[in-house]
């Protein structure tokens, strides 16, 4: 694909998604700027990451340490400013190449790994804690009654500022079928005074931002579907 159709398609996509924002936060009587739209690069070559940066996305996200880093070296020495977000799960032996790399890492899952991410931080880092509300096997994150234990470590921490929580909902068909998922990370949220929640994805984040969802983690819908 050429560097103009490239741009043309992500512009397409950026826009199609801020106005499913707007209409999300139309519905839910809210300012559709207390919404920050991370654009899932995950399997996106750099290039992709600067038409979206042209399109006016500033926040990307990333999964796995090691496409992200050279990534955004590459997006980095090509003049794209942006913020990162580590979105994927985090093992703790890489918690320094992710607090280097990271503006924000919204998948602190463990004590341990907050003590590693604290002693590598090269600066204040801002951390979420991912949950796993729906309390399925196959994903990662602490149990909602683990919460408070996790939050008042984070809280101890001398460089990371706990920000909020995230989740990664269960696939459904309809994504009204998830939504007391989101209303009840909203619930902890609350209860923790975090103001920060980090939920939705491309099927589902209408709903999440019904449910007061403040980061949504949008790819697919951007840039298409992924490269092999």
């Amino acid at each position: 694909m050429s560097a103009v159709a490239l741009q043309q398609d992500v512009a397409a996509g950026a826009d199609r998604v801020r106005e499913r924002i707007a209409g999300a936060c139309e519905r839910a009587g809210r300012d559709p700027a207390s919404v920050t739209l991370v654009a899932v690069s995950k399997g996106q070559p750099a290039e992709a990451v600067a038409a979206a940066r042209e399109a006016g996305i500033r926040h990307f996200g990333e999964n796995r340490i090691q496409e992200a880093i050279p990534k955004i070296e590459q997006a980095t020495g090509a003049g794209v400013e942006a913020t990162w977000h580590l979105v994927g799960h985090l093992q703790s032996n890489k918690a320094r190449a992710a607090a280097n790399a990271f503006d924000v890492i919204h998948s602190v899952d463990s004590a341990r790994l907050l003590r590693r991410l604290d002693a590598a931080a090269p600066a204040p880092r801002d951390v979420l804690l991912q949950v796993n509300v729906a309390a399925e096997p196959q994903k990662e994150g602490v149990a909602p009654e683990e919460v408070e234990g996790l939050v008042v470590a984070a809280r101890g921490a001398a460089n990371l500022r706990v920000r909020g929580l995230m989740t990664i909902a269960p696939i459904a068909g309809d994504a009204e079928d998830v939504r007391p998922v989101f209303r009840a990370l909203r619930l902890l949220a609350e209860r923790f005074s975090l103001p920060e929640l980090s939920m939705g994805m491309t099927d589902d984040f209408e709903v999440a931002i019904e449910e007061g969802a403040t980061l949504v983690r949008v790819g697919r819908a951007i840039f298409g579907e992924r490269k092999p």
